[in-house]
């Protein structure tokens, strides 16, 4: 189905491929803006959880913008990728890699054994990110207004957008810092709003959220029958993961073994005779239908 979108007070139709092809193009001009040279291929990752059509629809996106669109491959499986660049072993290695974005949370468990990578197992929510962590502070905030001015911005959009857009900043601070203030002018009404919150506090009305997670970690675990002292490395991928008590957490799970980043992963990587070979799992359930039922 088409996305409406009302842009410079007209509406516009566009398809979830044109969109798509809008971000891949930008990413595109950007690498040859780097580089300094044409970019025409293009290994494309996605959510786990995607199911053919949408990697079909992503292809496509790729394609729209002029890339030859080599491979489509699960996200969590390109954190392991950029994780095994480095890494030199004479054993193979169980990597549990523990995804979590904007709208969407995937753990996946992989073994690394020369060269070869292989998703044991995967699980995750598709409704889970840090947009929850962002409503949780929109609606710490308004209640806040309320309680101060006693009137509910809740129903003035142009407000809770402008109040959403401190809270993801303020998100952003709470993962650096113990307390992260909100200045918004003329917010609703004419009055003028500051808060703050703590991190502490973020954390304890996160928890919930963050409790949800480790279900699925156990999910896998079990699923494969690998127990916890048997993961080699944790591999932390999306910008959620920087929140600090869910990292102590992921932390105290495993028994205080180190994290690891994806963003620091392949600092330092330079092997032009990396080969690896890749096995996923299905992340979605199969079903066979026969005739009559």
């Amino acid at each position: 189905p088409a996305i409406e979108v009302l842009y410079k007070g007209e509406t516009k139709r566009f398809f979830a491929e044109e969109i798509s092809a809008m971000v891949l193009l930008h990413l595109k001009e950007s690498a040859e803006s780097y580089l300094g040279c044409p970019v025409s291929n293009a290994v494309i990752t996605v959510p786990a959880y995607f199911n053919d059509g949408q990697r079909q629809a992503t292809k496509d996106a790729g394609t729209i913008v002029g890339l030859k669109v080599l491979r489509i491959i699960n996200e969590p499986t390109a954190a392991a990728i950029a994780y095994g660049l480095d890494k030199k072993s004479n054993r193979e290695r169980n990597v549990l890699v523990f995804d979590m974005g904007g709208t969407t949370f995937n753990v996946s468990l992989l073994s690394i054994d020369d060269g070869v990578f292989e998703v044991k197992a995967t699980a995750g929510d598709t409704n889970l990110g840090g947009e929850d962590f962002d409503n949780i502070l929109l609606t710490f905030f308004a209640d806040e207004f309320k309680k101060k001015h006693k009137l509910d911005i809740t129903q003035n959009k142009i407000a809770m957008k402008r109040l959403k857009l401190q809270c993801e900043r303020a998100k952003r601070t709470l993962s650096s810092a113990t307390r992260a203030t909100i200045e918004i002018d003329c917010l609703h009404e004419g009055i003028d709003f500051v808060s703050s919150i703590t991190q502490a506090k973020f954390e304890e009305l996160c928890m919930p959220y963050f409790r949800d997670c480790f279900d699925y970690i156990a999910k896998i675990l079990q699923d494969t029958g690998i127990g916890k002292l048997d993961i080699d490395d944790i591999v932390l991928s999306g910008g959620s993961t920087r929140i600090p008590k869910l990292q102590k957490m992921i932390k105290e799970y495993f028994n205080g073994k180190e994290l690891c980043n994806t963003q620091i992963l392949t600092n330092g990587v330079n092997d032009n005779n990396f080969f690896c070979c890749i096995f996923c799992v299905m992340p979605l359930s199969l079903g066979i239908e026969t005739a009559g039922g």
